[in-house]
């Protein structure tokens, strides 16, 4: 794939239109691990929580692709995701919180119709208590999933399902209730 393939590529990614909760925004690509790179971020919110929404999660989803491609990505292209969410003590406390946010990654990308190679990553929780004048503050809880995987892919197009996978992610992550297949989301445009 040479620059203008990429170019064309990149603007059908653009057109991806996730659900209303879900605003997604092109930022700067990391420009020295790949010969292309293209990047969303996403901030995901409840809508209202009185008169100001409330965010749920955040993340950054990257595009990356190399000609002849890398070894280690098995492949030309490669996904890279961040994504953290607070959750509640209770489910941060849980033993199992990180192989239960390994399996949202996995299944999210299944549930989209992705076939790839070479998941890997990290779930972590995070537990942060305040102290002297920021103690008037709630202990928070959070996790993160940072993840990488490679698409095996039989045209570029079929990236749109490795985007609509990460978005069913971080939409899980958020806690957003799934919407139940054979409805339509009501989206805004971005």
């Amino acid at each position: 794939m040479v620059a203008g393939a990429f170019a064309r590529l990149i603007d059908q990614l653009r057109t991806f239109t996730p659900r209303a909760e879900v605003v997604l925004e092109e930022v700067p690509a990391p420009q020295k691990l790949a010969t292309y790179a293209f990047a969303f971020s996403a901030d995901v919110s409840n809508g209202k929580n009185g008169d100001e929404e409330e965010e749920l999660a955040s993340g950054r989803f990257v595009l990356l692709h190399e000609p002849g491609g890398q070894e280690t990505w098995e492949g030309e292209f490669r996904c890279v995701t961040f994504m953290r969410s607070d959750v509640d003590s209770a489910m941060a406390e849980d033993p199992l919180l990180p192989e239960v946010g390994w399996g949202w990654f996995l299944s999210s990308l299944e549930s989209a119709g992705c076939v790839f190679a070479a998941p890997s990553g990290t779930v972590t929780r995070i537990s942060s208590a305040s102290f002297g004048k920021l103690s008037p503050r709630n202990d928070q809880s959070e996790i993160e999933i940072r993840a990488s995987w490679t698409p095996i892919i039989a045209e570029p197009t079929e990236l749109l399902k490795h985007i609509a996978g990460w978005c069913t992610l971080i939409s899980e992550v958020a806690g957003l209730e799934e919407i139940p297949e054979g409805v339509s989301a009501i989206t805004r445009a971005r």
